[in-house]
C-alpha cells in the first residue's frame, strides 16, 4: 500500500481547533458536585489543615459560599456535618432529631436556593460515638440493626428537603431499606445516590480530619470494599440497582478508574465518582509547589473520570473548575 494513503492520526491533533472539534469527552460545569462541610453555630469559617483552601462553614457562611457556587452555575452540593462529640452516641440518635442543625441547614439552603440539588450523607459515623458507619456491638458491626437507623436518618433528611439521599455506609441491603422507608412516607421523588463501590482506602484521611469522624477502634474493612477486588464492584452494582438506587457512586476516583469503566460497560444507570480528600490534598500540594499547572491538572484528572464513564464528579475543586470552564 502506498504510504501516502496510510491513516495519519496526528492530522487530527494538528492544532487546538481541530482537537476541540473531535474531542471525545468534554468537562462541563453540569458534571460537578461541590462537597461542603457544615458546623453548628454562626460566623464560622475554619480552615481544614490537611485540606488547604477547604473550610468548615457555619450556616451563615455556607450560604455565602453557595451563592458563589450557584453564580458559577454549579447545580449540586454534597453536604457533610461536623458533629460535636457530646451529641454523639452509639445509636446516632442526633442524626434524626428535630433540633439537628444539619437538618435545619438543609431546609434553609433549600428555601434560599430552591433549584440547587442537595445531596445529603447517610451513614452513622458523623453521629456515632464509635466512629463507625454502622452500629457497633460486641466489637462487630451489626448490619441488620444499622438499617433502621439509616432509614430514620434518610427520612429526616428527605423531610428537611434533600433531593438526593446518599448512603455512604456500605451496609448490605441499605438501599432497599431506605427506598422502602421513603416510599412508605410518600417521598416518592426523593432519589437515592448510592455509594456503590466504596473502597477501604488510604485516601480518606483528610476527610476524617474535617469531620472528626475516624473510628475509635478497629477499621472499616468489614464493610468497605477491599481495594484488591474489582469484579466485586459489579455484584454491589447489581444489588443496588435491584434495590432501587437511582445513581451509583465509585469512591475514590483516580486509583479506581478501572472500576468506573467496568461498571459503565455493564449498566446505563448514571454513575458518579468522588475525587476524595486525599486526592485533593495531593493535587493541591502539587499546585502550590508549582509541580503542576493548576488548570491543566484539574482538567486532565476530571476528564479522566468523564472518559471512564462518570456522569457526576464530586470534587473539592468544583469551584476552581467552574471558574476555569
Amino acid at each position: 500500500m502506498n504510504p501516502l494513503f496510510l491513516s495519519k492520526p496526528r492530522r487530527n491533533r494538528k492544532n487546538h481547533f481541530t482537537r476541540e472539534l473531535i474531542a471525545e469527552n468534554q468537562i462541563s460545569v453540569n458534571d460537578l458536585v461541590a462537597p461542603l462541610f457544615l458546623v453548628d453555630g454562626e460566623k464560622k469559617k475554619k480552615t481544614i489543615t490537611t485540606m488547604p483552601n477547604q473550610f468548615r462553614f457555619s450556616l451563615d457562611e455556607i450560604l455565602k459560599e453557595i451563592k458563589i457556587l450557584t453564580d458559577l452555575s454549579i447545580k449540586a452540593i454534597a453536604l457533610f456535618p461536623v458533629i460535636a462529640e457530646e451529641k454523639k452516641d452509639s445509636l446516632a440518635t442526633y442524626s434524626y432529631r428535630e433540633d439537628n442543625f444539619y437538618l435545619r441547614a438543609i431546609a434553609t439552603i433549600k428555601r434560599e436556593f430552591p433549584f440547587l440539588q442537595i445531596i445529603s450523607d447517610v451513614a452513622m459515623d458523623p453521629y456515632s460515638s464509635d466512629g463507625h458507619d454502622g452500629f457497633l456491638e460486641n466489637g462487630k458491626i451489626d448490619n441488620e440493626k444499622t438499617l433502621p437507623i439509616l432509614s430514620k436518618m434518610a427520612l429526616a433528611q428527605a423531610n428537611a428537603g434533600s433531593d438526593f439521599i446518599a448512603p455512604s455506609d456500605m451496609m448490605d441491603g441499605r438501599v432497599m431499606a431506605i427506598r422502602r422507608a421513603l416510599d412508605e412516607n410518600n417521598f416518592l421523588e426523593t432519589s437515592i445516590l448510592s455509594y456503590t463501590a466504596k473502597y477501604a482506602s488510604n485516601f480518606y484521611g483528610p476527610f476524617r480530619d474535617a469531620l472528626d469522624s475516624a473510628p475509635k477502634s478497629g477499621d472499616k474493612k468489614t464493610y468497605q470494599m477491599d481495594f484488591r477486588n474489582g469484579r466485586e464492584s459489579l455484584l454491589e452494582m447489581n444489588l443496588d440497582i435491584e434495590e432501587g438506587a437511582d445513581i451509583l457512586m465509585v469512591k475514590p476516583g483516580l486509583c479506581y478508574l478501572d472500576i468506573l469503566a467496568k461498571m459503565r460497560e455493564k449498566t446505563n444507570v448514571p454513575l458518579a465518582v468522588y475525587q476524595v480528600s486525599g486526592e485533593y490534598a495531593m493535587l493541591q500540594m502539587g499546585i502550590e509547589k508549582e509541580i503542576f499547572n493548576r488548570e491543566n491538572i484539574l482538567l486532565e484528572t476530571t476528564t479522566a473520570f468523564k472518559r471512564a464513564g462518570a456522569n457526576l464528579i464530586f470534587t473539592y475543586f468544583a469551584k476552581d473548575l467552574a471558574e476555569i470552564l
